[in-house]
This record gives structure tokens, sequence and C-alpha cells, in this order.
């Protein structure tokens, strides 16, 4: 399984990045996909997840700020933030729900003040 994330970066407080991660090596339609962070000296949380019907749940935290999606013509799973705070700043990967094992190497996103 790969797992690819991308469109991270630098972004200032109360703004928006929408991250994605590309899937492949299962059928990713019949899989729930989550998105999870880490942040530096942290355990890896999970952020969102949406199953393959396409229902989400979120973190407390994040609730009303971030949404996740899917497309499964593409394969891609969607992390869609807004009001970034800089507490948000942290590696963001995607995996099933629950997760593998195998981790990819995730996006860098820095939220700052």
């Amino acid at each position: 399984v790969q797992l690819q994330a991308s469109g991270g970066g630098l972004v200032q407080a109360g703004g928006s990045l929408r991250v994605s991660c590309a899937v492949s090596g299962l059928i990713f339609r019949t899989n729930a996909m989550g998105w999870y962070r880490q942040a530096p000296g942290k355990q890896r949380e999970l952020v969102a997840d949406i199953t393959s019907g396409g229902t989400t749940n979120y973190a407390n935290s994040v609730k009303g700020r971030f949404t996740i999606s899917r497309d499964n013509a593409k394969n891609t799973v969607y992390l869609q933030m807004n009001s970034l705070k800089p507490e948000n700043t942290a590696r963001y990967y995607c995996n099933t729900r629950p997760a593998r094992s195998s981790w990819g190497q995730g996006t860098q996103v820095t939220v700052s003040s």
C-alpha cells in the first residue's frame, strides 16, 4: 500500500490549506480513510475520518474548521483546513481507518502566529 500525502506548507494563523493523499495498492472505495497528525514531541492522533459511504467524524479540536472528503474515482482523500491555528502545526498523514502498520511520509503543515 502506498500513501502519498501532499499539499502542506507554511500558512499564517487564520489561513487555509488543503492537503491531499493519493492511495494505491488497495481497493480504495471499500476502505474507511483517516487523516492523522503528529506534532513534535507528541503522539500521532486521529484528526478526521471518512467511511466508504462518506460518513465523516472529526476530533473535537477541529470540528467546524476541517473537512475530510474523498474521490473514489481518483483514489484520493482530502483534508480542507480552514481557520488554522499555530497548534495545528504538525506532520499530517493519511491511512486507512483503522490504520495499517505502514505509514507514508506525510506532509508538513506549519501555522505561524
